[in-house]
């Protein structure tokens, strides 16, 4: 049964993790996309993880879903701080990541300084900072990016952005990866992607879907289950 935890962070905020126990040692924790959260598909990817006989943590970033902060305060280094923090609470002796767009640049930075990191799966991932050129310039005109109600962006979270280089992390990555992509994902192009497997200096898997934007169909979705946790259980190690 899923267990619910509320993890301190050193400045007193709180982030809302969901534990999926399965009593083995092999952990998955799964990093969600920039505007969504830990529920949705993330509950059906931990309960598809706990039947492959992984332990299963899904989380909120700061800013997003349960946990403190407001989302224009948010940045890819608060991401990273939150992802360690969930990682130390549940203190796994090894895991493997599991993000979404950009949770999954989220993982990759994450990766660069994680001995018990064992494999990283990564949906429709946000790699290089160009992806981002959109919304930057946006930001340059106006001073802030309003997206929608709940999420917006200002000129701090692209000082921070801009300190991370994906090509820096993808050779510091020394751990099998697996992409998972859609060809018409016009959000994350393919060509990012096609880009990060050329850096990456490890084994990496690239799965594409044809016909599939950057929110999957229900029945990508679960092709993506089923070939990621086929990958895992094959790429975890002993």
């Amino acid at each position: 049964m899923p267990v619910e935890h509320t993890i301190e962070l050193e400045a007193g905020e709180e982030l809302a993790a969901v534990y999926h126990p399965c009593g083995g040692d092999r952990w998955v924790f799964f990093c969600h996309g920039f505007r969504s959260d830990k529920h949705g598909s993330y509950e059906e990817r931990c309960e598809q993880a706990v039947a492959a006989d992984f332990n299963a943590v899904r989380f909120d970033f700061r800013g997003s879903g349960d946990s403190d902060r407001p989302f224009v305060e948010t940045s890819l280094s608060t991401r990273i701080a939150d992802l360690e923090a969930v990682v130390d609470h549940f203190d796994p002796p090894s895991y493997a990541l599991f993000g979404s767009s950009f949770g999954a640049k989220t993982a990759f930075h994450a990766a660069a300084d994680a001995p018990r990191l064992r494999a990283l799966v990564g949906r429709a991932p946000v790699t290089y900072n160009r992806v981002f050129d959109a919304y930057r310039e946006a930001v340059e005109r106006e001073g802030r990016l309003q997206l929608d109600a709940d999420h917006a962006i200002s000129s701090a979270f692209f000082e921070d952005f801009e300190t991370y280089d994906f090509e820096a992390a993808a050779a510091q990555v020394d751990v099998p990866v697996a992409l998972f992509h859609g060809r018409a994902d016009a959000t994350v192009p393919l060509e990012s992607c096609l880009d990060a497997v050329g850096a990456l200096e490890t084994d990496v898997r690239l799965q594409t879907y044809t016909d599939e934007g950057h929110r999957f169909s229900e029945a990508a979705e679960q092709r993506l289950r089923e070939a990621a946790f086929a990958w895992l259980d094959d790429s975890y190690g002993a």
